[in-house]
């Protein structure tokens, strides 16, 4: 007996296992992905950017050495997503909160609070940690390190500590022509609990805390 246009059609439990299995498949990918990133950092972390090698990546991410290779170009495109991924999202935050109309203080405060808990308190530390002992080595990855993180921040945070000492927020100057100054602290963090943290660790969040009232007095001038 042939079967009619309604027989034929597709049941919705088949239309829908199919239209799962779709949705499915980004969200793998996009797990995979993260698989090989969190690897990546990993094996950097452990032996720099020079000794770390592709099939150790993909061995810890539980993958071919070639699926890599679907997603990065090579070992530096790799390192460089990982900077992307980690930290980009942060370097936005920061730079919206330094052109909206915030006291200066409570600016500082903001990027300080950012760093304890969110670079410090998680794996972009090292990162951060990986830049500071392989830049001389790699100077492309120092350049790209800039480019994506440092050179989008520190102009409108230069402009909006100009803007603080115009309006007389700040009694002085030395931020708006170094705000170097500001953050100095959290790389002195990361390099002395990376050395010494076994033997005297240091307190971060009361260091870059300490740092404010010394950047700042109780009217907010520095």
């Amino acid at each position: 007996m042939a079967r009619g246009p309604a027989a034929r059609r597709k049941s919705p439990a088949q239309g829908s296992g199919r239209d799962r299995g779709a949705r499915r498949k980004p969200a793998h990918e996009a797990d995979k992905r993260q698989s090989i990133l969190d690897a990546a950092l990993d094996e950097f972390a452990a032996r720099g950017f020079a000794d770390t090698r592709l099939d150790d990546v993909a061995r810890r991410a539980g993958v071919a050495k070639g699926t890599i290779y679907l997603y990065f170009r090579d070992k530096e495109n790799l390192f460089q997503d990982l900077v992307r991924t980690r930290l980009s999202p942060l370097i936005g935050t920061i730079e919206a909160a330094a052109v909206r109309e915030l006291p200066i203080r409570a600016l500082a405060e903001l990027i300080i609070t950012t760093f304890i808990e969110e670079i410090y308190g998680t794996r972009r530390k090292d990162v951060i940690r990986l830049i500071i002992s392989e830049g001389t080595r790699f100077p492309e990855l120092a350049q790209f390190y800039y480019r994506e993180v440092i050179g989008r921040v520190l102009p409108v945070l230069r402009q909006r500590l100009r803007v603080a000492v115009e309006r007389g927020e700040l009694g002085k100057d030395a931020l708006a022509r170094f705000p170097q100054l500001l953050v100095a602290p959290a790389l002195m963090a990361i390099l002395w609990n990376g050395l010494f943290g076994r033997f005297e660790p240091l307190d971060v969040g009361a260091l870059m805390r300490a740092h404010l009232e010394l950047l700042f007095d109780d009217r907010g001038t520095s």
